[in-house]
């Protein structure tokens, strides 16, 4: 109980811990906006686009449950101010391996709703084009 109290104290001044962690991540937020993109990329919002990417968050970076909503509202100002070439800027000169993971996660993210939009697919293809990975390892497991 004490140890729950302190940790809400502390986030009131110091802010989400989720949202710290993608805010002092440059490469994270980058990979999370892509994602989100990835979610609107059909102009449909799915239910199972956004469990999927939750999992992702939670399972991948380990940002907890309670920091989702925060992390989107930041992904959604952060938006604003980078484009989607923007942030694939920040991955060319990572290793293949870390590439990859970006465009398996944007596949996982696209496949989530069975039915996979002609839009989404071009942005899967054109992403993957600019990390130089191949269709392929975008739909290996990691």
């Amino acid at each position: 109980m004490a140890a729950g109290l302190l940790a809400q104290i502390r986030s009131l001044f110091e802010g989400d811990p989720g949202v710290r962690r993608v805010a002092d991540d440059p490469v994270l937020s980058a990979e999370l906006l892509l994602l989100f993109r990835m979610i609107l990329a059909d102009g449909v919002i799915e239910e199972a686009e956004m469990e999927t990417f939750r999992r992702i968050c939670r399972d991948g970076f380990g940002i907890a449950d309670e920091s989702f909503d925060g992390v989107i509202e930041y992904l959604n100002d952060f938006g604003y101010e980078t484009n989607g070439v923007q942030a694939i800027e920040l991955f060319k000169d990572l290793p293949v391996e870390r590439r990859r993971l970006l465009a398996q996660h944007m596949a996982e993210i696209a496949k989530a709703d069975a039915n996979l939009a002609e839009k989404e697919v071009r942005l899967l293809r054109r992403t993957l084009d600019l990390l130089g990975v191949s269709p392929v390892d975008a739909v290996k497991p990691a």
